[in-house]
């Protein structure tokens, strides 16, 4: 990664090692999403399918059923009498709103085990677990129908982040070694990449044929304004990610607070002061809704 001269390590020059898109096609850690995820999903999207038998589909996996009932019965929902069935849990919660809970946790299983001197991974869930309580409470106040959608933006928009550190460990080393000198850290992945990590979660979202709403809103978190079709999931991604940093909520590797596009706040229409509310919820949910999920 480095060559010398005198004894004296050397930057090799910043390039890309390839396109975003055949980089995370070609990175043969990654694999895909557990067939549990697909089964419901595919049941979600039969209209003829009962509460009973995506309960049942959910079941068949016990982690899986534990977690989900971990989170049906947290201060996620905040139900005031315990959920103690699957089946119930759908019933109260949703199809639509389970299925993407059992996404958000399939994901989170999948990138255990990833060297400990690479990232924190408490700290890194964390961080990301409340970017998605602060996208799920952004999305009740400007009055989404599926709040849990956000959640899942949110939860999932550093996503890229664990990416390269399994597919691209030595490029990575050199862009912590040009964060070091200052700046922020996607700046120096696009240095020494010619792309960030944003950029890595939406097309690992994109090979995995979830919803082109969510790809958008992980893809453009940290550019907002120029998403084409959801400007608004990614306005909320991007509000919500510099909210769980101001609470200093975990971490995903960036020391400092990303700037925030004003353009951001403005589509969402809510007044200034309705930041410190939203603050204020996930500063509450965020240490119980961790362990649930964690």
């Amino acid at each position: 990664m480095y060559r010398e001269k005198n004894g004296v390590a050397l930057e090799r020059p910043a390039q890309k090692i390839q396109d975003v898109e055949s980089f995370v096609a070609e990175a043969a850690q990654l694999g895909s999403l557990p067939s549990v995820f697909y089964q419901i999903s595919e049941a979600v999207e039969d209209p003829e399918t009962s509460f009973a038998e995506i309960g049942q589909i959910i079941s068949k996996d016990a982690a899986l059923s534990a977690r989900l009932l971990r989170i049906v019965n947290s201060s996620y929902f905040g139900f005031s009498s315990k959920v103690e069935t699957i089946t119930h849990a759908v019933t109260i919660v949703g199809m639509v709103q389970l299925r993407d809970l059992a996404l958000a946790t399939a994901i989170i299983n999948s990138f255990k085990g990833l060297p400990k001197n690479a990232v924190n991974m408490e700290s890194f869930w964390h961080h990301s677990i409340s970017a998605g309580l602060a996208a799920r409470a952004l999305a009740v106040f400007v009055n989404e129908s599926n709040p849990e959608r956000f959640y899942l933006i949110g939860l999932l928009h550093d996503l890229g982040r664990l990416v390269l550190y399994l597919g691209a460990a030595q490029e990575m080393d050199q862009v912590l070694q040009i964060y070091q000198k200052g700046g922020l850290l996607y700046d120096a992945e696009r240095k020494v990449l010619g792309w960030d990590h944003a950029e890595v979660g939406g097309a690992l979202l994109k090979k995995w044929n979830l919803p082109h709403r969510l790809e958008e809103g992980v893809r453009y978190h940290h550019m907002p304004s120029k998403a084409p079709d959801y400007p608004l999931e990614a306005a909320i991604a991007h509000v919500a990610d510099i909210a769980a940093h101001t609470l200093e909520l975990g971490s995903s590797g960036e020391r400092y607070v990303p700037p925030l596009d004003i353009r951001a706040w403005e589509r969402l229409g809510l007044p200034s002061s309705m930041l410190s509310s939203v603050l204020a919820q996930v500063d509450r949910q965020a240490a119980g809704v961790v362990q649930a999920f964690l």
